[in-house]
């Protein structure tokens, strides 16, 4: 234990590379070839999110990813069922949805700041949105929600978040187009805090955290539960969303899309995952 009563990281992760620096962790991503969001993932995620759950974790986390290309491009779409078990252990059987596990990680007592290089599609982005704030690299930064494109809607939280902090009309564009957005309008829209270019993006969360990390836990603590309260999602909010995405990602016309998907690249490092929006676009609608 710290001499300010704060206790260090004591597990590792697969996963997720950590370092501390006084009340500030930092939490890399390192899944390999892709960073997709598979039960590897998921699993270290509920471990680390326990640890952050202690009175004594520290005061800020920094989440970023140690792929340039990939945050988190989206769940590993082979492994829906094992990724889902895994994050059932975050809270029990009745809640086993990345959705629930996300709104853990809004519900944290720590502040958690996601830095945002490369792209954070699907879950990817709700995860981001599950962060407190988001800060993205004006170069290479994209989001999107590319549920519908497929045959499902979002299922981890998108939906909720997108209309709190986008407005109905920009959420209904952002999720039904499925399109990639670039971060200059991600933060015209309010996806994102700010972006700001690449070169200025380690800095400028750096202080942010530093900032913040020097200040009072207890006041922290008292003013993000006050305004979880007034904006984040129910419980029963978030499990119904996760109820239709598992009913229709196992869809046929879901599956019909993916498989077609699978066939251009989809989970390698290739044109359909650089540009993904652009192949949900060009698949043969269905009737």
């Amino acid at each position: 234990m710290g001499e300010d009563g704060k206790i260090g990281m004591t597990a590792s992760y697969e996963t997720i590379n950590t370092r501390l620096d006084g009340n500030v962790l930092s939490a890399t991503f390192h899944a390999p070839p892709l960073n997709l969001i598979g039960p590897e993932v998921v699993r270290d995620l509920v471990a680390l999110l326990d640890e952050l759950s202690a009175p004594t974790a520290p005061r800020v986390v920094i989440f970023d990813s140690a792929d340039a290309d990939f945050f988190f491009p989206h769940v590993d779409l082979t492994k829906v069922a094992e990724y889902t078990a895994e994050a059932a252990k975050a809270g029990g059987p009745g809640d086993a949805s990345l959705g629930m596990l996300f709104r853990k990680l809004s519900r944290l007592p720590a502040v958690t700041i996601a830095k945002l290089r490369g792209r954070a599609r699907g879950a990817g982005s709700e995860f981001l949105l599950a962060c407190d704030m988001r800060f993205a690299a004006r170069e290479n930064a994209i989001l999107s929600q590319p549920e519908v494109g497929i045959g499902t809607p979002p299922g981890a939280g998108g939906i909720q978040h997108l209309t709190r902090l986008l407005g109905r009309g920009r959420a209904l564009e952002a999720v039904l187009t499925s399109s990639d957005f670039d971060a200059d309008l991600a933060e015209r829209y309010g996806w994102v805090n700010r972006a700001v270019p690449d070169a200025e993006l380690d800095e400028l969360v750096a202080g942010i955290a530093a900032r913040i990390g020097g200040f009072p836990r207890d006041a922290l603590i008292a003013a993000k539960s006050a305004i979880n309260a007034i904006s984040l999602p129910t419980p029963a909010e978030v499990r119904a969303d996760a109820a239709l995405f598992q009913q229709l990602v196992r869809g046929e016309k879901a599956t019909q899309r993916t498989a077609e998907l699978f066939k251009q690249g989809l989970q390698s490092r290739g044109a359909t995952e650089f540009a993904l929006g652009e192949a949900l676009g060009n698949l043969p609608p269905l009737d």
